[in-house]
């Protein structure tokens, strides 16, 4: 049994047995409570969820275009990684340069009409073909605002210039380990109106101690289900690779929640992953010749003895 996956499962357990039912932006519907805490121990196994496939080769590709300070979805589509999608395709099909069928209330009109479901999703393939073939069109369409990787590596100065925050705090890991400022933040007041979706996971700090590398991330907004498997992986992930790239072991990732939520259309989902018994957790290999965060690319970031349940399907909250 993994100690790992058994922190994440207790926590889902806890939301969905006493959390209280929220409106949302979006109009689904939570259970959420506010205020949660979670260890993850990266020396008890990589925390790479095993009651249901979590795929990887998206956590890689989604951090690395976080690290590329990028902000485009063509790079995830030549990756094959559509998670960011459906935010882009909701700005193309709310412009005034569409001209195909009427794709609003989508989510509802979805449930009531199979035929409707069947010409958004071709509506949407569409769009993402375009997207890889046209680079003018994916300028304009695939672009995101200041999302993560703008925050990440081109903070925006009031005076001019710019910040790169993931070059700075490794080299302040490095010279300066005791510090109390090893921060990130992706939360920007002045760049929320430009963005897609306005940072879910606003900062994280580093902390040094007897040689080992901890991250603590605060994440205003989780979605317990889908959001949250891949956030555990992803900063995990980065933990590593900062420690690599400091001389530094791996220590604990702590996640800390705002909202914490489960959807309401997630919730037979949940209980199914909660009844599954848990697996060995994997592996994870990094690439030793790599020798700057910026250079990772996805053949050096590889997870060895990866077993899991099946895929378990949900939809996304746009």
């Amino acid at each position: 049994m993994s100690k790992n996956e058994q922190t994440y499962l207790d926590f889902a357990r806890d939301v969905l047995e006493n959390g209280e039912f929220k409106g949302d932006r979006t109009g689904t519907g939570t259970l959420s409570v506010f205020g949660r805490q979670m260890r993850y121990d990266l020396n008890e196994g990589f925390p790479l969820l095993t009651t249901k496939k979590v795929p990887f080769g998206l956590i890689k590709s989604e951090l690395l275009w976080f690290l590329r300070g990028d902000t485009n979805i063509k790079f995830l589509l030549e990756h094959k990684n559509h998670i960011w999608d459906e935010w882009a395709f909701d700005r193309w099909i709310k412009s005034d340069e569409y001209t195909g069928p009427d794709m609003t209330n989508f989510g509802l009109r979805a449930l009531a009409d199979a035929g409707f479901k069947a010409e958004y999703d071709k509506q949407h393939q569409l769009f993402t073909d375009r997207i890889l073939a046209d680079d003018d069109f994916a300028a304009k369409y695939g672009e995101l605002g200041d999302v993560y990787g703008a925050q990440w590596r081109n903070w925006q100065k009031v005076q001019g210039g710019f910040i790169d925050q993931i070059a700075d705090v490794v080299e302040q890991i490095k010279v300066n380990p005791n510090s109390r400022r090893l921060i990130v933040t992706a939360w920007n007041p002045e760049a929320v109106p430009t963005q897609a979706l306005p940072s879910c996971h606003t900062l994280f700090q580093f902390y040094v101690n007897d040689n080992k590398l901890s991250l603590q991330l605060y994440q205003r907004s989780g979605d317990i289900f889908l959001g949250v498997p891949f956030n555990i992986a992803s900063y995990a992930l980065l933990t590593h690779m900062v420690a690599a790239q400091t001389g530094l072991e791996v220590g604990e990732f702590i996640h800390t929640f705002g909202d914490a939520h489960i959807y309401s259309n997630h919730v037979d989902q949940i209980k199914e992953q909660l009844s599954r018994p848990m697996l060995a957790l994997p592996k994870l290999v990094l690439n030793p010749d790599v020798k700057s965060i910026s250079d990772y690319t996805m053949s050096d970031i590889k997870v060895e003895n990866y077993q899991s349940a099946g895929a378990i399907k949900a939809p996304v909250a746009v």
